[in-house]
């Protein structure tokens, strides 16, 4: 697999004759805001997302007002999580409509930081959509259980089409990336676009992020975009941004 492709740019979000959506969704761990929130929100805009899948989103001290400050930066609206799902968190254009929202605590391992997931399920014309942002755990063990929970939950959500992400913690040769992948379609895998690698900004090294799609989304194109700033990218966090533009299909 090549490190990086060079592909026409992603397609715009719209709506099909048939009801199905072409949309744009954005994976990205933004360190609890530790760093530039201005920069953040400028590379977040720049993708023009329908959907963004946080991971370390704030979780203490006023983490909404935070988060909402951001949403409102990059022209989005809270859709879920933060704080309440241990870091996870949700964000959408107003072109969602929004059906329901859970927040996840997966259970405690002691002496660990506690996970969970913050998932939705929304509408884009006539495609319904499952969506689901986790941060998994840095130690192994932990984290190929909470892939398989991961899974459970997918499937659990009562729709067809559902798009997973986050922060694996793990590359695409780890036991738990393979799991998930055996199950989900590893976007990058399928249609790779832009860059590969989303560790670190200053040394870009290694894919330990990841969008994830259910078998009947079609993947148009995933990977780092290449157009966006490389000093907002190095400011603004830790990790580089995924971002995938998925065709949907109509219910």
């Amino acid at each position: 697999m090549p490190t990086d492709a060079t592909l026409a740019p992603l397609p715009n979000s719209r709506t099909e004759a048939d009801g199905s959506a072409v949309i744009r969704v954005l994976s990205y761990n933004i360190r609890s805001m530790r760093d530039d929130p201005v920069a953040l929100a400028r590379v977040m805009k720049a993708c023009a997302p329908d959907l963004v899948l946080i991971q370390e989103a704030p979780r203490f001290f006023r983490w909404r007002k935070q988060l909402a400050r951001l949403a409102r930066a990059a022209n989005l609206v809270i859709l879920s999580g933060g704080g309440s799902a241990a870091g996870p968190a949700l964000l959408c254009s107003l072109r969602a409509t929004v059906e329901r929202t859970e927040d996840v605590l997966l259970p405690l391992t002691p002496g660990l930081h506690r996970r969970g997931f913050a998932t939705a399920v929304v509408r884009f014309g006539g495609a319904r959509l499952g969506v689901v942002s986790c941060h998994l755990s840095l130690q192994k063990d932990e984290r190929y259980a909470q892939g398989g929970m991961l899974l459970d939950r997918v499937a659990a959500m009562g729709v067809e089409h559902v798009v997973a992400g986050g922060d694996l913690n793990e590359r695409p040769d780890g036991r738990t990336f393979r799991r998930l992948a055996g199950v989900l379609n590893d976007c990058w895998a399928v249609a790779p676009w832009g860059r590969e690698h989303t560790s670190t900004p200053d040394d870009p090294h290694q894919r330990i992020d990841a969008i994830l799609a259910t078998k009947g989304i079609e993947v148009l194109g995933c990977g780092v975009p290449d157009f966006l700033d490389e000093d907002e990218l190095r400011a603004a966090t830790d990790h580089l941004p995924v971002l995938a533009a998925l065709r949907v299909p109509a219910v």
